[in-house]
């Protein structure tokens, strides 16, 4: 049995880390086998997610001294065996998750919190596999504010300029 004060270095070392993200998932892995469990390990590290099993108790502990996130949205999730998933992306786990879940029914997610939003069931993973990430939305909007400008200059530049030189000779002369 671990001593007070290895529970509270592990605490400590827990709110750092959910401190470092803006991104946990909480999963259930448990009835996996120990090769399928090798496997999500190997999944998570190749695609830059950090997966910690911790008992539950210690994870709300660290949850509650985290200052400035509110997680208690989470705390009814934090049942039975709790795998954590830390990413830097929102959708990163998920479709990891989803991509895992072809051999099988595990891990089940049971919340996830990303950028203050929280996400209750598994139910929600097709849903959040399918967020945008950061940078996806940032070229998103680029691309649509570059749209109508690229649409004005293609129309100068082929044959539409005349017709909008001609438009615009028309309504000055009906305004005049």
């Amino acid at each position: 049995m671990a001593t007070r004060a290895e529970k509270d270095q592990a605490i400590t070392e827990l709110i750092g880390e959910i401190e470092s993200t803006n991104v946990l998932y909480l999963t259930d892995a448990s009835s996996m086998s120990a090769e399928s469990t090798s496997d999500l390990r190997r999944a998570c590290h190749k695609g830059g997610i950090r997966m910690k099993v911790v008992k539950n108790t210690l994870l709300r502990k660290a949850m509650e001294g985290v200052e400035g996130k509110d997680y208690s949205e989470l705390y009814p999730t934090i049942v039975g065996q709790t795998a954590i998933l830390f990413a830097e992306k929102g959708n990163a786990p998920a479709k990891l998750i989803k991509d895992f879940r072809k051999k099988g029914t595990r891990p089940a997610l049971k919340s996830a919190w990303i950028d203050q939003a929280v996400f209750i069931g598994d139910d929600q993973l097709v849903m959040l596999s399918e967020l945008k990430g950061r940078e996806e939305l940032i070229g998103d909007i680029i691309g649509l504010l570059q749209s109508p400008m690229k649409n004005v200059i293609s129309a100068l530049q082929g044959g539409g300029g005349h017709k909008i030189a001609g438009l615009v000779k028309a309504l000055q002369e009906r305004a005049a």
